[in-house]
């Protein structure tokens, strides 16, 4: 399997399965010097965690990272920094009866056909544990590019979605619930939405927003390598994403250029942002805004009708551990993507 390294400058590259012994990543291109706030890395890390409400996944993963290399006396040497995350609490068991069955809108076929062989336990490379390495990879890169500021939060599950502009949001409130939802009110509603769905054997999908402030002008490479385009690439590496737009996004398709065109203050920044921080793939200095939308989870506890790998069709039922709804987890992946992808511009200006 190739593809397994993302960046230009700052480079991860991960290993591991879900059901594997563990999983682990090499982020190569860090400066040397950097003082690690090792706390704020396993955070992070706690927060993308299972098993931390009702309303994900029950799997109980203590999640702790160990730091191999690339590291001493706290600092950063500037050679690879190596860690692992061991996996602690698989139910393999659980996954048996999907050996020789292909679930709904997984990557069960597509990885059967295209490698001739899979690892069943819990989706194996194509599970979003994977994830876990991002998350690692983000926190240090935020302490690279510290004076940065990225907030990501749920704004929408289902039909609900939070009615105000990102403005008018105190982003300290977004840990104060189990939804990372900054007013209180619309996650109030969210969580109940995602309860009713869990009840009923289903899931629900949504939207995060994310807010990156204090970014310097010129961060993005103008033609293959825009900003918005690694943006982009980042969000859409996160399992069950399904859209990214930035600034007006696909609103600017039904606007003229006259109410869609910010226009400049005398000290160069904008009157307005609908270009979301970014013109000619480069970072304007304004703030850069962006939405992410996922689907539901495609595991459901209810009757799916499916086919085996002989081509016969058979009923298939969801099994073990799994989100109703994934958006509140991957509110600190979104960050840690982000983070990676703008501490690699800055490494390269």
């Amino acid at each position: 399997m190739a593809h397994n390294t993302f960046g230009n400058r700052l480079t991860l590259t991960t290993f591991g399965e879900s059901h594997g012994e563990a999983i682990g990543g090499i982020l190569d291109g860090c400066p040397a010097g950097l003082v690690l706030d090792f706390k704020a890395v396993q955070q992070e890390l706690n927060r993308r965690k299972p098993g931390q409400s009702k309303l994900v996944t029950q799997r109980q993963e203590p999640d702790e990272v160990q730091f191999l290399s690339g590291i001493f006396e706290g600092k950063t040497t500037g050679t690879s920094i190596g860690f692992m995350i061991k996996n602690a609490n698989q139910k393999s068991k659980d996954y048996e009866h999907l050996k020789d069955v292909y679930r709904p809108s997984h990557a069960d076929f597509t990885y059967d056909k295209k490698y001739g062989h899979r690892d069943y336990r819990g989706g194996g490379r194509s599970s979003a544990r994977e994830t876990a390495n991002w998350v690692v990879a983000g926190a240090i890169a935020k302490q690279i590019i510290k004076d940065i500021t990225i907030n990501a939060f749920t704004s929408t599950v289902g039909n609900i979605t939070i009615d105000k502009p990102y403005q008018a949001l105190d982003f300290t409130k977004t840990e104060s619930n189990a939804v990372r939802c900054p007013d209180t009110t619309t996650a109030e509603k969210m969580i109940q939405l995602i309860s009713d769905v869990k009840k009923e054997g289903d899931t629900i999908g949504g939207k995060i927003t994310c807010v990156v402030q204090n970014v310097p002008i010129g961060l993005g490479e103008p033609i293959f390598n825009k900003l918005q385009a690694q943006l982009a690439k980042a969000m859409f590496s996160i399992n069950a994403v399904k859209g990214f737009e930035y600034g007006t996004g696909f609103c600017a398709a039904a606007m003229k250029g006259s109410e869609h065109n910010d226009l400049f203050n005398a000290d160069g920044t904008t009157k307005s942002n609908l270009s979301g921080g970014i013109q000619g793939g480069i970072s304007n200095g304004m703030d850069i805004y962006f939405r992410v939308g996922f689907k539901p989870v495609a595991t459901i506890m209810q009757d799916q009708e499916s086919i085996d790998k002989d081509g016969n069709i058979v009923t298939l039922k969801g099994k073990g551990r799994h989100d109703a709804c994934v958006v509140p987890r991957a509110v600190p992946i979104v960050e840690a993507m982000t983070a990676l992808v703008l501490a690699d511009f800055w490494l390269m200006r």
